[in-house]
């Protein structure tokens, strides 16, 4: 899991938006980027400006799916469109 403190507003509202509708979500921080899918939003109560931490699951790309077998290039019904 990956833990991001910020007190941007509108980053906060971005967040929210994508763990309500179960949307992945990028964040930079420094050289770091990770995507991934929302886990929590917290408000730390006692900190002045408010300030927000994120938690997020990052989430490891998907490998190309490779067709089982070669499609087929015979087109059957073929004279039907002559």
């Amino acid at each position: 899991m990956f833990t991001y403190e910020t007190a941007d507003q509108k980053e906060v509202r971005r967040f929210r938006i994508a763990q309500f509708n179960g949307r992945m979500a990028t964040v930079t921080s420094g050289e770091a980027t990770v995507t991934g899918f929302v886990r929590s939003v917290l408000e730390q109560d006692s900190s002045t400006p408010p300030r927000w931490t994120i938690t997020i699951i990052p989430n490891t790309p998907k490998e190309e799916i490779k067709p089982l077998r070669p499609a087929s290039r015979a087109r059957p019904f073929a004279e039907d469109y002559l």
